[in-house]
């Protein structure tokens, strides 16, 4: 059986010169849709899902049990590209045995192939023993949403040298920590460049310029299917329209008589016993 995309190809297409395709998703039937067309490298399980799947204002309410549901049900779907299951707020911040088991759970019960966590610093520790017991991972850098409380909002980061040396050096203590890469989310065009030209490990930008070695974007925001719609983000296209129109017809037509039709209906005789 053929093995999905995996960290070390991530790695090989930086040296290739080949941008790397991350989507996030976070159910079955997307998440199959997406897989077939075999264009997408990652499929990330993003702890975006507390904003566009449970209604939450931040990502900050999900927990480990519903990241490792959602990673479930995508991996199920997937069989081309990689599989991240992102950790959710507190899930690593604690201590490293919790950590590690938390990643553990998003690989054995949730399918994940590589785990994604936010932040450098202390959590390179956590990274590395993350690392050490044979689950690959994406570290995150920039606008990192769990930290939204600290920045006091949605803001960019890195607008300063002074910033954007610092974010250097937390990507190259990324690398030590043995990341296979790095989200970028955030930044200026050229902070993300320098980023980039620092660190032999792919980045990933998100509202980060097109100087990265790879974009994601959130699934929801560019096939419509939400009001949010940042200055970074292309919408590809309309669903929100297209299921409303398709939703208001189907209603027509069911209160009009119209559907179903004949040609919906089952058409067997009934038996005399």
């Amino acid at each position: 059986m053929a093995l999905r995309f995996s960290a070390n190809d991530a790695r090989e297409t930086k040296k290739q010169g080949r941008q790397l395709v991350e989507i996030t998703a976070y159910d079955y039937s997307f998440a199959k849709i997406i897989d077939e067309t075999k264009a997408v490298d990652i499929i990330l399980v993003g702890d975006s899902l507390g904003m566009v799947m449970q209604g939450h204002p931040t990502t900050l309410p999900v927990t480990m049990d519903h990241s490792v549901y959602h990673t479930q049900m995508v991996s199920r779907a997937v069989t081309n590209a990689m599989v991240i299951g992102d950790m959710p707020f507190m899930s690593y911040q604690g201590s490293i045995d919790d950590a590690i088991k938390n990643a553990g759970r998003l690989v054995q019960e949730g399918g994940a192939d590589a785990v994604k966590l936010e932040g450098a610093g202390r959590f390179c520790k956590v990274i590395e023993n993350i690392v050490e017991c044979g689950i690959p991972v994406q570290g995150h850098l920039g606008l990192t949403p769990q930290s939204i409380n600290k920045f006091g909002g949605w803001k960019i980061q890195g607008k300063t040298m002074s910033d954007a040396e610092k974010i250097i050096k937390q990507a190259l203590d990324l690398q030590q920590s043995g990341v296979f890469s790095i989200v970028l989310e955030g930044m200026p065009t050229e902070t993300a460049k320098m980023v980039t030209e620092a660190v032999e490990v792919p980045t990933i930008g998100i509202g980060a310029g097109k100087y990265c070695d790879g974009q994601v974007l959130v699934m929801h925001d560019i096939l419509g299917l939400t009001d949010f719609q940042p200055v970074f983000v292309k919408r590809y296209a309309n669903l929100k329209e297209l299921t409303q129109n398709a939703v208001k017809e189907y209603s027509r037509e069911v209160r009009e008589k119209v559907f179903p039709g004949e040609e919906f209906a089952y058409k067997t005789k009934l038996s005399q016993s």
